[in-house]
């Protein structure tokens, strides 16, 4: 990794380390493994406590931004759970990886994860969205020279994905919303 590159990391763990005050954070390198590692090289997962700003884990991604940035935006990811698991680390680094390479995602998009959520959760799809648990302020993260949009990954059912695909992901976004889902209970019902 560049120093260039370094310092998009350290901007984005200062960024969520600010945005998250009062909450543990851990800045945990994510090696790919050695097929991997140059798609996605620096990747670092920040894992956040629970703490004044929410009762749940966050995982954030820092490394993205700058490896498939336009002109110095780019974007990370950040997924909210309800424990402290590895299995949400290799989650992001999939996204991670997945973005880096060339899928390029975005808000709207969504990735089939092959398998649930977490065990026995009907949630096997991860949509892009904005942050709405966290807002804009930990959505619009400077950067030296630009600056990165932290995207949420949100646990979905095939079910809403095929719905999102039918209507529009605003009706999709409509229906979690008014169904009141709490997005880090892994087993909550589908809203379709």
């Amino acid at each position: 990794m560049n120093r260039a590159d370094e310092q998009v990391v350290e901007a984005v763990e200062a960024h969520v380390r600010a945005f998250f005050a009062g909450h543990e954070v851990e800045s945990v390198p994510y090696d790919m493994g050695p097929r991997r590692r140059e798609s996605v090289s620096g990747l670092r997962v920040l894992v956040v406590g629970p703490g004044p700003r929410a009762d749940s884990w966050a995982y954030v991604t820092a490394g993205c931004a700058s490896l498939a940035d336009d002109d110095g935006h780019g974007l990370e990811f950040v997924m909210t759970a309800p424990v402290r698991d590895r299995r949400f680390l290799d989650l992001l680094a999939m996204i991670a990886f997945y973005h880096c390479t060339g899928a390029r995602l975005g808000p709207a998009h969504s990735v089939p994860i092959g398998e649930p959520w977490t065990p026995g959760s009907s949630c096997d799809h991860l949509l892009v969205s904005l942050p709405y648990l966290h807002g804009p302020d930990l959505e619009h993260c400077p950067l030296p020279g630009g600056h990165a949009r932290i995207l949420w990954t949100l646990p979905v059912t095939a079910a809403e994905i095929a719905y999102r695909r039918e209507h529009g992901h605003e009706a999709l976004e409509r229906l979690l919303d008014e169904a009141a889902i709490i997005p880090t209970h892994p087993f909550r019902a589908s809203v379709v």
